[in-house]
């Protein structure tokens, strides 16, 4: 069955069907289920249409570029694939491509959610050694929230600070925001892509209704146009203007419908399809019920959260797979499956034999909820004050040099 044809299909269920009582609901605006369990992501694979990240696939990056798979990638917090193993040929051929990645600030702070995607972004354009391109689409955040332009320009820049602390190669990144970088070419791609997709299919895709504003329904081509290499010729030149430079665009699953819309309409346009790799989502404090939400600060962990404020957060609000009382849970033991901090510990150890001897003691009760927290909040300062430390030595000097329009450490 044709994409585009699977892709109408999954918008249909997935924005304007009928839910069943258990059914989850997965939009780039809202992310819930009923299951204390979190997300059925072997479910969500066969309801978008993608393919599941499997050991195969796995193996064949490690073995193509010749380095071990990151934990997230290990443990299946990236979980599904849109034509990864095209990008996978092209590393092995020699072929370019890049990375293309972004955020949408609705806060002045990015938190632990957030980060995951950038973390893993990084690893990727290290093990890969190409270009990335991060999209701050503060235009989107005017459109959908209640806030000024400058507002939204601002909190962009602030997050832009947060992910450059990531650690990221200003020589092979390129950062912007939309309200700052409409430069003719990435207009015209947007152009284009409005004159193929029709209002219907907007609606079908994205669930727009009458009363929204005409800005949302217009939106959407503007985070697909960095799929293009021609809508960035300061980087890719020439060669970009044939949009045969695919991307592999590491994200949340929430993001899948821009990219179905993108790659619907990429053979219209002649230009390459992008290629996608999916991530989990990492729950709220309160329950894996729903994602951790920059809107409602006690459901996650900021990044300029105190050491005191994360023990707080963690010890107050992280939804416990234990037991009611020592003596039921030494004796039954604990739920991983649904205890957020062990869930923190999967996203962010990095010792598998730590990790699965946490898991076997919390299930077998030997290992209390109280403690299982104080590891958590151990590894989630550690990484929050690392970025923290980082954070202190990015200026709006350096903002400036991630953000200049350039040519990067590449030849095209």
């Amino acid at each position: 069955m044709a994409e585009s044809v699977v892709a109408q299909k999954v918008e249909q269920l997935q924005v304007n069907g009928a839910k069943e009582e258990d059914e989850d609901l997965v939009t780039p605006w809202e992310v819930t289920t009923t299951k204390a369990t979190g997300i059925d992501y072997d479910k969500l694979i066969v309801k978008f249409g993608c393919r599941k990240l499997d050991d195969d696939i796995i193996a064949r990056f490690e073995r193509i570029t010749g380095h071990k798979a990151i934990p997230m990638l290990r443990r299946g917090m990236f979980f599904a694939h849109r034509d990864f193993s095209a990008i996978l040929d092209r590393k092995e051929q020699g072929k370019p491509f890049y990375l293309y990645t972004g955020r949408g600030a609705s806060s002045g702070s990015l938190h632990l959610g957030h980060l995951v995607p950038f973390i893993f972004t990084k690893w990727l354009q290290e093990v890969f050694d190409v270009p990335l391109i991060i999209q701050m689409t503060d235009d989107e955040k005017f459109l959908w929230k209640d806030m000024k332009v400058d507002d939204a320009k601002k909190m962009a820049r602030e997050n832009m600070k947060d992910i450059i602390s990531v650690g990221f190669d200003a020589s092979k990144t390129f950062i912007f925001n939309d309200f700052d970088y409409m430069c003719p070419p990435f207009y015209e791609n947007i152009v284009k892509i409005w004159k193929v997709v029709n209002a219907n299919q907007a609606r079908s895709i994205f669930g727009f209704t009458p009363e929204d504003c005409m800005g949302k329904a217009a939106f959407p081509a503007v985070e697909a146009a960095p799929c293009f290499a021609s809508s960035f010729p300061h980087i890719f030149g020439a060669k970009g203007k044939k949009n045969d430079i695919p991307c592999l665009i590491p994200c949340a699953i929430d993001q899948d419908p821009y990219f179905r819309m993108c790659r619907d309409v990429a053979p219209r346009l002649k230009a390459s399809k992008p290629s996608l790799i999916f991530s989990t989502f990492l729950p709220a404090l309160q329950g894996a019920q729903t994602k951790m939400s920059a809107s409602e600060p006690n459901t996650c962990i900021f990044l300029d959260d105190t050491a005191k404020q994360i023990k707080n957060k963690i010890n107050k609000y992280a939804f416990s797979g234990g037991q009611q009382t020592l003596e039921e849970h030494r004796a039954k033991g604990g739920n991983c499956d649904v205890d957020i901090s062990y869930q923190f510990l999967r996203f962010f150890l990095d010792d598998d034999e730590k990790l699965e001897e946490i898991r076997v003691k919390y299930t077998k009760g030997e290992l209390l909820s109280g403690e299982l927290k104080a590891l958590a909040i151990e590894e989630v300062q550690k990484i929050v004050g690392v970025m923290a430390e980082r954070r202190k030595t990015v200026t709006d000097a350096t903002v400036d040099e991630f953000t200049k329009i350039r040519p990067l450490a590449f030849e095209y």
